[in-house]
């Protein structure tokens, strides 16, 4: 391979100009003709045993070339990417220039590279800390969350109520012909809990284990089946069994059961110690995030289109993953939710640009810092990535690339040192009025400039760094 030119092309796009030399072509093309001639049928011969020339005399002198371009590209174009020193950030475009014997072949290919912003001020910023005491109503619901995951699942004897658990077969039709996506079988349906459209669940409650009746619904207006949107249906349902949940009592008995505490009381103080440690942890993530959005208003560049679209992709998979662990696919939540790809992609778009610019800006920080992550470092974040996870340190080694590693680490590392220079105000968070009451206005404030307009927070698990993000969605992909 030959690297004839790298060229920047635009902001953040570089074409580059790939020779695979004659000799590397020649073996790729002869390694083809090795794999792939029993493809061919020539007659006089058994497929696979037909002579080369032959085969490119009946089929095109350039029968074997286009695969063994195609067989090459990943290797040239990683080495060209390491000697253009470019890391893109999507696939990139390709043609094929020239492609002969005695000359090799030369490739074009675009690449799109993630940019570098300029930022602005990024010491010396303002924060609230909006810090909150647990409250013995938070407790009363992790409590019954408890007591929900604890429960004996018990065969309903008479008819389904709001809540049971119906396993059932469904099978929708319009105008009397089944429609696509319309037919489970065993679903495992909560009545009550708004997994299917409206009407539908309401219309299990009062039948019995056994029954066989039908549900006459409509698909909302706005679905994204027109044969199907607005439309009345009917599904056929089988009623095979129905549960329902029989709560453990809240006594010393239940403490022994689910944790390692002998009495109730010693279990509530736990469960009070980890949630007050949540409350912490979500006070100073909110924190950040307010310093980080400081940042982000000072962006100054051009962000690919590309970024946002991968976040997306990046959302979108761990949401489909999600809903497996429950027991379904996305097909079937979006044909119940009556969203299109576009609609459902369109949820996460808000979410996707700003986590985008976030990362930028802090990358930014790195950059400007010399922020590096030492081997210590790398180390250290995989053995802990490893014990968070259940796994061995090579396993994390296999899922994620050292170097990944590092730029999260140094990102972290960028994000400690904002803190580290602002100046942050605790403050007592408002407690949300309760339901039916109202909120009591604020003091109007005195006429003055209006600051800059500020971008919606990013929120997400207190308790979770980027790089357990990325090994949680690694091993996720490895399990499924």
């Amino acid at each position: 391979m030959k690297l004839n030119k790298a060229e920047k092309t635009g902001a953040n796009t570089h074409e580059l100009e790939i020779l695979i030399e004659p000799a590397q072509l020649k073996d790729a093309i002869s390694a083809v003709y090795r794999r792939d001639a029993k493809k061919y049928n020539v007659p006089g011969f058994r497929r696979g045993h037909a002579p080369r020339n032959l085969i490119e005399k009946m089929y095109g002198a350039d029968v074997f070339h286009f695969d063994a371009v195609n067989d090459l590209f990943p290797q040239v174009y990683e080495e060209a990417l390491k000697e253009a020193s470019l890391e893109p950030i999507s696939q990139p475009q390709v043609e094929l220039d020239t492609i002969s014997l005695d000359d090799g072949a030369v490739l074009k290919a675009v690449v799109i590279v993630a940019p570098q912003l300029e930022i602005g001020n990024y010491t010396g910023l303002e924060a609230t800390r909006f810090v909150e005491t647990v409250e013995d109503a938070v407790m009363d619901t992790e409590l019954e969350r408890m007591q929900e995951r604890n429960a004996r699942l018990l065969t309903r004897e008479g008819p389904a109520q709001d809540g049971d658990i119906a396993d059932l077969d469904y099978e929708g039709f319009s105008d009397g012909v089944p429609f696509d996506g319309g037919k489970g079988e065993h679903f495992k349906l909560t009545l009550g809990s708004g997994q299917f459209i409206p009407g539908f669940e309401e219309q299990v409650v009062g039948h019995t284990a056994g029954e066989e009746f039908d549900i006459n619904v409509s698909f909302p207006e706005e679905y994204h089946a027109e044969d199907l949107a607005g439309k009345p249906v009917v599904f056929k349902i089988k009623l095979h069994e129905v549960q329902y949940k029989e709560l453990p009592e809240l006594d010393d008995e239940f403490a022994k059961d689910v944790s390692d505490f002998d009495t109730l009381d010693e279990l509530k103080k736990d469960i009070r110690e980890n949630l007050q440690k949540q409350l912490d942890e979500q006070a100073d993530m909110e924190m950040e995030n307010q310093l980080i959005e400081q940042i982000v208003e000072t962006i100054e560049g051009e962000i690919p289109e590309v970024m946002y679209e991968n976040r997306i992709d990046d959302m979108v998979r761990d949401f489909e993953f999600r809903l497996q662990q429950q027991g379904m696919n996305l097909e079937t939540y979006m044909q119940f939710s009556g969203m299109d790809d576009a609609a459902f992609r369109e949820g996460f778009k808000e979410q996707a640009e700003k986590q985008v610019k976030m990362r930028l800006a802090l990358e930014a920080v790195v950059r400007l810092e010399g922020i590096v992550a030492t081997e210590e470092d790398i180390e250290a974040e995989i053995a802990r990535i490893a014990e968070r996870f259940g796994m061995e340190a090579d396993q994390v080694r296999n899922l994620m690339p050292s170097e990944q590693i590092a730029k999260d680490l140094a990102v972290n590392k960028a994000v400690d040192l904002v803190k580290e220079k602002a100046k942050v105000t605790d403050k007592p968070k408002e407690k949300e009025p309760a339901e039916g009451e109202k909120k009591a206005p604020a003091k109007k404030p005195a006429a003055k400039k209006a600051p800059a307009k500020k971008a919606a927070k990013t929120t997400k698990k207190a308790d979770e760094k980027p790089e357990d993000a990325k090994a949680e969605a690694a091993v996720e992909q490895t399990e499924g």
